[in-house]
């Protein structure tokens, strides 16, 4: 136990505290279970980090932050370990990689259960299913997902330029004004084409010359370590997985087939949706689907994006179509926050109110004309005029 709070000080001490991801300040952590998911490489960990550096005492006995993929859990449970550190006096436990502990659900909801006095706060890949497997959590879990950076994110993190973010309903009123206060600090449209091959990751910090390499290790991770230790997957159900990805890069987004993205992939057509959910949890992939009437959606995913034109970038067969990059980019920023489901009428639906086209600074706005509430998102813009807004400024929604 005293070598578990040594490394757990040692890690919290080195944790910068310049940069700080959106979501830490929207946590609400007086909850007593607090699940924070994301995709490899967001920065789960650091924002666990942070918020301990920020509120808790140096070298308390009540607060622990402990990856359970440590060496230590191969001997001692869980529930084990948390009573012994009660009994030191701990009252807030901070869990990270708890997927790499196989009885995760089951001793977190008995502590949750049995030691109302505990507050948890556990990080974990977005595979993990929180609301499945062996221990219903969905009761108990206030659950926060991690999205990867925003624009506005990237430019504070590379220029230091304190940024605030805006509501959609803001942006969507005063994005002329707001465009212009930005534009006149810094060049958005040549940082934003920068940001759209290397600034979706915090390892823009190490520098573009890795970052590629960087993404590329962090997605086979995703496959090596991370689905087969959520999911119980065989070497030959992960190749057509791998296969499947490969598929959707050198075409997303498009509007997918099943029957023949089954044949191209061999998996079978039974099993393509629950293939393509994987790569959704995993976050590298976004499925567009269409409303149905009521509250249900469409199984079926009218496009298939890549999570975000980082990948693009990465997995493409040469250089990505510029078309296609901006709709991916309005889908992963949009979607974080907001609902955002297929249309006929236009590229997007959000909330079920708002139309959106996305296009190039020459798209007119002839398609959503007689649509209430549409809007033209125009790349290459600095500041936009009524109903057209610049598509960079959509990545200051976080």
């Amino acid at each position: 136990m005293e070598e578990l709070f040594k490394l757990s000080w040692q890690r919290i001490n080195n944790t910068s505290l310049e940069f700080k991801r959106y979501l830490l300040n929207k946590i609400d952590f007086s909850e007593r279970l607090i699940a924070v998911t994301g995709a490899r490489g967001v920065g789960k960990t650091t924002l666990i980090l942070q918020h301990i550096k920020e509120n808790f005492k140096n070298y308390s006995n009540d607060v622990l932050y402990v990856s359970l993929d440590n060496l230590f859990f191969t001997q001692n449970t869980l529930i084990d370990f948390a009573e012994k550190f009660m009994a030191h006096g701990g009252k807030y436990l901070f869990l990270d990689e708890v997927h790499k502990y196989p009885r995760w659900s089951t001793d977190i909801k008995t502590l949750y259960d049995f030691y109302p006095e505990l507050k948890i706060v556990f990080s974990a890949s977005s595979l993990l299913h929180i609301y499945k497997g062996q221990a219903d959590l969905s009761r108990r879990v206030a659950l926060y997902k991690l999205n990867s950076l925003s624009f506005r994110e990237y430019l504070e993190l590379t220029t230091k330029a304190k940024l605030e973010p805006h509501s959609l309903d803001d942006i969507l009123i005063n994005h002329s004004s707001i465009a212009g206060k930005i534009s006149s600090l810094l060049k958005p449209i040549v940082e934003f084409n920068e940001y759209l091959i290397y600034g979706m990751y915090p390892f823009i910090l190490e520098g573009k010359s890795k970052y590629q390499e960087k993404l590329y290790q962090s997605v086979l991770q995703v496959f090596e370590s991370d689905i087969p230790e959520i999911i119980n997957i065989t070497p030959k159900q992960l190749y057509k997985l791998k296969k499947l990805l490969y598929v959707i890069s050198t075409s997303a987004p498009f509007t997918p087939n099943i029957t023949k993205l089954a044949e191209k992939t061999d998996i079978d057509r039974k099993l393509i949706y629950q293939y393509l959910q994987i790569l959704d949890d995993a976050q590298l992939t976004m499925s567009l689907k269409r409303k149905a009437k009521g509250m249900a959606y469409i199984n079926k995913p009218e496009k298939l994006y890549l999570n975000n034109p980082n990948l693009m970038h990465l997995l493409s067969e040469g250089a990505p179509d510029k078309g296609n990059i901006r709709e991916t980019f309005f889908m992963n920023q949009v979607n974080a926050i907001h609902k955002t489901n297929a249309t006929p009428e236009t590229d997007f639906l959000v909330d079920n109110k708002y139309y959106f086209e996305i296009g190039g600074k020459n798209k007119t706005g002839k398609q959503v004309k007689n649509l209430p509430d549409s809007y033209v998102i125009k790349d290459d813009i600095e500041i936009g005029v009524g109903r057209n807004i610049p598509l960079w400024l959509f990545g200051f929604l976080y």
